[in-house]
């Protein structure tokens, strides 16, 4: 199943829908409403479609927790995170699901560097920081770590649906790598967002890149595994 969080992206939440509807047919799909201040939940009550209002803004972590929560109670196989702002194509799902059923992999990330180079930018620089970080603290190469497009199975999602320090974040995923988790990438196409801005700004990006390779060193480490 996709699992959409959504926070005021009524702009996009129709073609984000439609889109998981004509192109990976028989993947069921929930909409995390997370809180927004515009239409987006009326647009989802309008067409139908399966949405969890949240009363407040939780965040992506909240969000994405919250449809975890929803895959593990209604016994789903995978999981997969899919942005709702349009950048993510339902047409690379179902050869996730395939991927990770053909290799035993408990996450695949949809990547945009696996078989093509990162283009020279602070932000890709920045990725390939986080890259590093995960090569030297679990032997994993991961190409493109900050990906939002993933896809977990049955033993992910008891872990990211009931700890609370779990978050679909590139420390997160290194986490569980350490901890014997099987984490590939298959190469996908990200299109560039059509409507809204993005939360993440220059300064923000920077943040949170550091933030991440902190985690990934150091907190990470002390963090119990509770498989």
């Amino acid at each position: 199943m996709a699992i959409i969080p959504a926070y005021n992206e009524e702009e996009n939440i129709v073609s984000t829908v439609e889109d998981l509807r004509e192109n990976a047919p028989g993947v069921d799909y929930v909409v995390i409403n997370d809180g927004s201040k515009d239409s987006t939940g009326e647009i989802c009550r309008e067409r139908g479609y399966n949405c969890i209002n949240l009363p407040v803004n939780l965040g992506l972590a909240g969000g994405f927790q919250t449809g975890m929560k929803y895959a593990l109670r209604h016994g789903y196989d995978y999981a997969v995170q899919f942005d709702a702002d349009g950048q993510h194509s339902a047409a690379y799902v179902l050869p996730m699901v395939r991927h990770a059923q053909e290799t035993g992999s408990n996450i695949v990330i949809g990547s945009r560097f696996c078989a093509q180079k990162k283009p020279l930018s602070a932000r890709m620089m920045g990725s390939a920081l986080i890259t590093g970080m995960i090569r030297l603290t679990t032997g994993e190469r991961i190409q493109d770590p900050t990906s939002g497009m993933r896809l977990f199975d049955r033993a992910m999602i008891p872990l990211f649906a009931n700890e609370l320090d779990y978050s679909p974040e590139p420390d997160t995923i290194a986490l569980v790598a350490r901890n014997g988790a099987k984490v590939s990438e298959v190469q996908v196409e990200m299109r560039d967002r059509v409507a809204g801005e993005s939360y993440l700004n220059f300064t923000k990006s920077i943040s949170y890149m550091l933030r991440v390779c902190f985690s990934i060193l150091l907190v990470q480490w002390f963090r119990k595994d509770p498989s």
